[in-house]
């Protein structure tokens, strides 16, 4: 028996919105050792104790993705993110490129951080809303907390860039 399209259509959106999951939860776990990372080659006491304070919500990030797999009945399973992969070697670059114990250094971890948040919350986003789409008012509540933390994460990092940071490294 073939399906109706309305149930093929939904299945699709739901495939997608599975494989949307997968991504974002390989992009995650990823980003906890990078974070770690980031933390360690910033100059500023602010930039470095912001980074270490979004890798313990990144961890937590990571365990509600869990509980959104759960809710959903399916194992919680990764899928390499491109997109992650290629901001992670952009901040490694820009590591590796400026000054160690620069402030110039902690303008660019800024803004690769940044790039990091702006693709998280673009993602959650999506997502969210597809959960909603799809009746699944568990995991677009616990996708909505995340997508929160991922623009307060945002609106910090933009704000030790302009309250401090970047005009002290004019002077570099």
């Amino acid at each position: 028996m073939a399906k109706s399209k309305e149930t093929s259509n939904e299945s699709e959106l739901k495939e997608l919105f599975v494989d949307g999951l997968k991504d974002i939860y390989w992009a995650e776990k990823h980003l906890t050792k990078e974070l770690a990372k980031m933390g360690k080659s910033a100059t500023s006491q602010q930039l470095r104790t912001a980074f270490e304070q979004h890798l313990t919500e990144t961890e937590n990030q990571v365990g509600r993705l869990e509980q959104v797999f759960e809710a959903l009945g399916e194992k919680a399973s990764a899928k390499k993110c491109e997109a992650m992969e290629g901001l992670i070697e952009e901040a490694h670059e820009l590591i590796e490129d400026t000054k160690d114990g620069s402030l110039t250094r902690d303008v660019a971890l800024i803004a690769a951080a940044q790039k990091v948040e702006h693709y998280e919350i673009a993602s959650y986003g999506t997502l969210r809303t597809l959960a909603g789409v799809l009746g699944f008012p568990e995991a677009a509540k616990l996708l909505e907390q995340t997508l929160e933390e991922e623009k307060k994460t945002d609106s910090l990092l933009t704000r030790i860039a302009e309250t401090s940071i970047n005009e002290s490294a004019k002077s570099e």
